[in-house]
């Protein structure tokens, strides 16, 4: 595609206009706002996960807000039905002729940005609605096809404690997820500074910077980031030595029971390339690689019960990798 290197400066920019506006509501949590960019601009969707009170459905309403695309919050609950987020046929009558016909009457899915709240407290039949969005960006009702509206940006949240009344992702929609973000506790000065913020009765307001058409052409241009051949077999090496038969670690060999597939090696490549745009860089550097190792694997590995037992989890995994898989030689 063609676009002078004056308009990639310019849009680059607004990404970090965006980040800006997302910070005048939420404090703190820098890395999990550029994850989330990243994610949008590598075309893929965001699995947040933290405890609650972490400000995860506020964030992505503000995200919203500084986006000029539409928006819809679905709340998963376990009497919601696939019809509740695809749409349904409903029957209307011509007046002029009296005929009756079907007529689809989207639903909620059909925004570019679109958080499911507590995604694991409806059932599989209501998850497995969103496998076709995410993979296919359509859906399929009646025999017919809907495209969806582009850029189409699912944001999913769950909580991790409470699991009376929840339905844990299959690890088949998990994967479709292009990053698993963990929401942590924000430290002391953090906390403060939300405890002044949020009682008070000023509120800030957030604008949008960023339109559809822009995002599209960033998303584009993601793709077009450079990559060197020495970092692609190098994300090919992290990628197989997850899997236990085909390891040379034996941290996983003794932890994982399987391990991630060619897909997570290219949201690795992918979301690098994002990361390296938002820095102002055309070329993925190790760093960007080994920074999104963490979200992109996190929800790819899977561990065997001795791992659940001994509390060692998929985070801890790649950072034996990233230690133990050899850097390419030249100077990256």
């Amino acid at each position: 595609m063609e676009i002078s290197e004056s308009n990639i400066k310019e849009l680059i920019h607004k990404v970090s206009l965006l980040k800006k506006e997302i910070q005048k509501v939420i404090v703190g949590q820098d890395i999990i706002i550029e994850e989330m960019l990243v994610a949008l601009l590598a075309g893929g969707h965001c699995l947040l996960e933290g405890v609650p009170g972490l400000a995860k459905t506020l964030m992505v309403r503000t995200m919203s807000q500084a986006l000029d695309l539409s928006f819809r919050r679905i709340q998963f609950t376990p009497d919601l039905m696939p019809t509740d987020i695809v749409g349904t046929e409903i029957l209307e009558e011509d007046h002029t002729t009296g005929k009756r016909f079907f007529k689809f009457n989207k639903g909620p899915l059909f925004a570019n940005i679109v958080l499911a709240d507590e995604i694991n407290r409806t059932p599989p039949k209501t998850q497995s609605a969103l496998l076709e969005a995410m993979q296919e960006f359509e859906v399929t009702y009646g025999g017919q096809t809907y495209p969806l509206d582009r850029p189409f940006f699912i944001l999913a949240t769950q909580n991790p404690i409470e699991q009376a009344g929840t339905y844990p992702l299959p690890e088949a929609q998990l994967d479709r997820f292009l990053l698993y973000i963990k929401i942590g506790y924000p430290t002391a000065a953090e906390e403060v500074a939300i405890l002044s913020s949020t009682t008070g009765s000023k509120r800030n307001v957030v604008n949008p910077v960023i339109g559809a058409e822009d995002i599209k052409v960033l998303q584009s241009l993601t793709r077009e980031v450079s990559i060197s051949e020495d970092l692609i077999a190098y994300v090919s090496d992290l990628i197989r030595a997850t899997r236990p038969d085909t390891t040379v670690v034996g941290y996983v060999k003794e932890w994982v029971r399987w391990g991630a597939g060619p897909r997570a090696g290219q949201a690795l490549i992918l979301t690098a390339k994002a990361r390296a745009l938002i820095h102002g860089r055309y070329a993925v550097i190790m760093e960007d690689l080994q920074t999104m190792a963490y979200p992109v694997l996190r929800h790819r590995v899977l561990m065997n019960f001795k791992a659940d037992a001994e509390n060692v989890n998929a985070d801890h995994v790649t950072a034996e990798l990233v230690k133990a898989i050899s850097r390419p030689k030249v100077n990256i």
